[in-house]
């Protein structure tokens, strides 16, 4: 990644993002504490873009959902941006050390899990081999803020039989709805804020 455009890539941001310890304080309605990684990059035309992993088919929560790399908070975990860091290594073969963690975003609920997510929001270089853990993630996407945002729309959606509208992103065949939709209007929301 170019030093000017990362730098300006964290300048937008600054400012725009929560805290992150101050995030990972903030209590969220949820059984179950997780976090998820934000990587976000400059792809080879300088254009912001994120790191998403679409899961496995066969997994019992969430089955072929597009989300962020994360999961659930272990005991040995130092903290919410530790877990974070932990899961991205383990799903996609980030090495921690190659995050510049900047901030983080709302927490947000669950629904159907009953989980209380919180997004940490990490800048990378680009170009990253991706090592996919063959347990749980089919594949690892990297698409531009661009094409997401492009592909927002309301959508009916059908959930165990019961129809809602919700927000979602279409970029060709993927599908972003759900926690990971709302974490990404809310980044949304926080860039259009800094462009200001």
């Amino acid at each position: 990644m170019h030093a000017d455009g990362r730098a300006h890539l964290r300048e937008l941001l600054d400012g725009v993002l929560l805290d992150a310890v101050e995030a990972a304080a903030l209590d969220v309605h949820g059984r179950t504490d997780a976090a998820v990684l934000v990587p976000l990059f400059l792809d080879a035309a300088g254009e912001p873009s994120v790191v998403l992993t679409r899961r496995r088919e066969d997994m019992r929560r969430h089955p072929g959902e597009i989300s962020f790399p994360g999961g659930r908070q272990d005991p040995e975990d130092a903290d919410l941006r530790a877990t974070a860091l932990r899961e991205a290594q383990e799903e996609i073969g980030l090495a921690p050390g190659g995050v510049e963690l900047v901030g983080a975003l709302q927490p947000t609920p669950t629904i159907a899990t009953n989980y209380a997510v919180y997004p940490f929001v990490g800048l990378i270089e680009p170009g990253q081999s991706w090592r996919p853990a063959e347990a749980e993630v089919a594949e690892v996407l990297e698409l531009s803020l661009r094409d997401l945002r492009a592909g927002y729309d309301r959508r009916r959606m059908l959930r165990r039989g019961v129809p809602f509208r919700t927000d979602t992103y279409v970029v060709g065949d993927h599908l972003v709805w759900g926690a990971t939709a709302r974490m990404l209007a809310d980044l949304f929301e926080r860039l259009d804020r800094a462009a200001v």
